[in-house]
């Protein structure tokens, strides 16, 4: 009587799996049978419990935790995609008399994944609805595994296809890679010098040059002979093992390259400067490593410009390029032809120029706070910028141009005046008692 149930219960658990297959019930029993075997030994149980455990298994609901036998069935078909739920604004620009998306970020890291699909953005490659305010790194990654799809050679011959269908199966394991960061070790012989990995695959099937500028100075021999051709990974075993060594020379150029890595710390030099400018190619766009961080480049005109990408400038049509032409980070934001904007800073950039009459206000509201300090009152800081400013405005209207026509306040320094005058013949007799004493 026991022999009919099981058919009779094994499509009802086939319908309450979610994404079952046809074939996956198959595989499922024989994996849960080989897993059954280790289990007999301690249970001491027949045949017939072992099958009826896969039984309840898949009729209990998916949060109830299963038996023992299928307990290592559910992990990998529970697990969610990581970052999925990641989105970015879109920001929409004027790129070469096109209207033009560019996608930002909220958070600082390392997301090649931006730098990469706003090369394809600004390239046309990749195309948004007009109206496309949000997008997530799912729909990121669609758009970016299309693009290495359609770079599928046209020759049919048998080598390149092979190739090319590895390259596309070592891409597939590194797209996860690109919305969280990527294993990239320089080298500081040259600005496109990278320790080759997996990772590198994906700008290679787009044709995307990888630059930084962290480079050694050639004139300075010391630290070209202690940094040699090593990547940075391999610099830092050399300055751990020559420390410990015995011979001095060898400490020596441990400490020389130690001081390289702690006085290039920004990961830019001058002479990486340099190459970088003379090695990009006018018009070209690529992507910047510095800092760990990923960022879209551009040379335009014999000059550097990094893609900002900050949202906090999403609302900004003004603030578009920042000028990379400084070690020392000083740079200037530009608007999309490459002029410079008329921003007050990031902080609360905005696109209009600056007005005098706010930057005088500024120095007269200084002012007007160092006096009242200097006299011993409470500095105006109870008022609102706004009611501070028209005060000061005011007060400085009255000083250089006093109003003639309203007649109640010419009395008044008359009046003064002759006050003035009479405490004047009253004043000489306490001084006189006062010299006197």
């Amino acid at each position: 009587e026991g022999t009919p149930q099981p058919p009779q219960e094994e499509p009802g658990g086939e319908e309450g799996i979610p994404g079952g297959s046809p074939g996956g019930d198959a595989g499922r029993e024989q994996r849960e049978e080989g897993a059954s075997s280790p289990e007999g030994p301690p249970g001491g149980s027949p045949e017939e419990p072992q099958e009826e455990q896969p039984l309840q298994e898949r009729e209990s609901p998916p949060g109830v935790p299963p038996p023992i036998p299928g307990a290592g069935l559910e992990p990998p078909r529970a697990q969610p995609p990581a970052r999925e739920g990641d989105f970015y604004c879109v920001k929409w620009i004027r790129w070469k008399g096109e209207r033009t998306p560019v996608v930002t970020q909220s958070e600082n890291g390392p997301c090649p994944l931006l730098a990469i699909i706003n090369i394809l953005l600004l390239q046309w490659k990749v195309k948004l609805p007009p109206q496309k305010e949000v997008i997530t790194a799912e729909e990121l990654m669609a758009h970016l595994g299309n693009c290495i799809l359609a770079t599928q050679p046209r020759d049919t011959s048998e080598g390149l296809q092979l190739n090319f269908q590895q390259n596309i199966n070592d891409t597939m394991t590194v797209l996860p890679k690109l919305s969280t960061g990527l294993d990239v070790n320089v080298r500081f012989t040259g600005v496109s010098d990278f320790e080759y990995t997996p990772e590198c695959i994906v700008f290679d099937l787009l044709n995307i040059p990888l630059y930084h500028g962290w480079l050694v100075d050639p004139q300075s021999p010391e630290q070209v002979q202690a940094v040699g051709k090593l990547s940075y990974n391999q610099l830092v075993e050399k300055i751990i093992t020559c420390k410990q060594a015995s011979d001095s020379s060898l400490v020596s150029e441990g400490l020389v390259a130690e001081q390289f890595l702690e006085s290039t710390a920004s990961q830019l030099t001058f002479h990486g400067l340099c190459e970088l400018t003379a090695r990009a190619r006018e018009g070209e766009l690529g992507v910047f490593f510095r800092n760990n961080h990923f960022s879209t480049m551009i040379k335009h005109k014999g000059h550097l410009y990094l893609l900002v990408t900050d949202q906090g400038f999403l609302q900004e049509e003004g603030v578009v390029w920042e000028s990379l032409h400084s070690v020392d980070g000083d740079s200037c934001f530009c608007d999309t032809d490459f002029h410079l904007s008329h921003a007050l800073g990031k902080e609360g950039a905005t696109a209009t120029p600056p007005d005098p009459r706010l930057q005088q206000r500024q120095v007269d509201q200084d002012f007007m706070v160092a006096l009242s300090l200097q006299q011993g009152q409470d500095p105006p800081s109870v008022l609102s910028d706004l009611e501070l400013a028209r005060q000061l405005q005011h007060e400085e209207y009255q000083q250089h141009h006093p109003p003639p026509p309203p007649p109640p306040p010419q009395p008044l320094p008359a009046q003064a005046g002759g006050r003035a005058a009479g405490e004047r013949r009253q004043r000489p007799k306490p001084d006189l008692d006062c010299t006197l004493l």
